[in-house]
């Protein structure tokens, strides 16, 4: 049974920076920066001071311009990046006591198998082109440490229904599928070994508006009948309406508002999250 006081994932201050940083640009006030750069040292600060926490059953919803530090914080999250500095903690693990950042290699290896899926906005940063639909979410649950064939096998054509791809294709490589039909198979492998905490990054930009819809429903599908959790990161604000229980903003590294969805789309407080709101309507 879920504890729903309990976060499933707690972010402390994460801070990811490009750069040595000067005197120009380092410390609480940072004025010598232009946006997140300095034009001194040509530091990039991606992340400052970025802290939140997801809730069982949650979908956090993540929005801001390129360039904001939405993908870089997603990818920090994943370990496809180090941080600078920062914690998180997830509580499923170690009684949510380990800073995850600060563990070894082969434990955040072992965190990325068991404990987070993550879909990309590209599906070549997750999905092995050449090998099939089946094989893409075996080479998951082998990760995972899985060895029997059949149960693979047998969770792959569970995981490939669910998200609508047909049995008969289930050998057939993901390069000779839409993009709308890659991001599902991305799907599929990134709920292999059901974990607790679903990262998606900006998973319907370049689709066609009725394949962005299929994929959106089949999002919220997902999270209703699994209860997980998911932290989705898009620019487009129709996206967070649709599926998001709360929302951050992010701008410049930060995060500049924070509320309910409907809260942060009918009453908008920043003046950058106004102008988001205008465009939408």
């Amino acid at each position: 049974m879920e504890d729903f006081e309990q976060p499933v994932l707690s972010v402390r201050k994460i801070n990811k920076q490009y750069g040595g940083g000067c005197a120009s640009c380092r410390g609480p006030e940072a004025r010598g920066l232009l946006k997140n750069y300095c034009p001194v040292c040509g530091t990039v600060y991606a992340c400052r001071n970025i802290s939140f926490e997801v809730y069982a059953g949650e979908i956090l919803g993540v929005v801001g311009e390129s360039g904001s530090g939405k993908s870089t914080m997603m990818e920090c999250l994943y370990f496809d990046q180090e941080v600078s500095s920062g914690e998180a903690y997830i509580h499923s693990y170690k009684n949510g006591k380990a800073n995850v950042f600060a563990e070894s290699s082969q434990q955040k290896r072992y965190l990325r198998n068991h404990f987070l899926g993550k879909v990309y906005q590209n599906p070549l940063l997750s999905l092995k082109m050449n090998f099939s639909s089946i094989g893409n979410i075996a080479e998951k649950l082998i990760a995972a440490g899985n060895r029997n064939v059949k149960v693979m096998e047998s969770r792959g054509k569970e995981l490939l229904e669910h998200v609508n791809i047909p049995l008969y294709r289930m050998k057939e490589a993901p390069k000779n599928f839409s993009g709308g039909m890659q991001q599902r198979v991305q799907i599929a492998k990134a709920l292999s070994n059901n974990p607790p905490l679903l990262l998606l990054d900006e998973v319907t930009t370049g689709l066609d508006l009725s394949v962005q819809a299929s994929v959106l429903d089949l999002i919220k599908t997902i999270q209703r009948e699994l209860k997980i959790s998911m932290v989705i990161v898009s620019h487009d604000l129709g996206v967070i309406r649709m599926l998001a229980d709360r929302t951050i903003v992010m701008l410049d590294g930060r995060i500049i508002e924070h509320g309910l969805t409907d809260q942060i789309l009918e009453d908008p407080q920043h003046g950058y999250t106004q102008k988001l709101v205008q465009s939408l309507l």
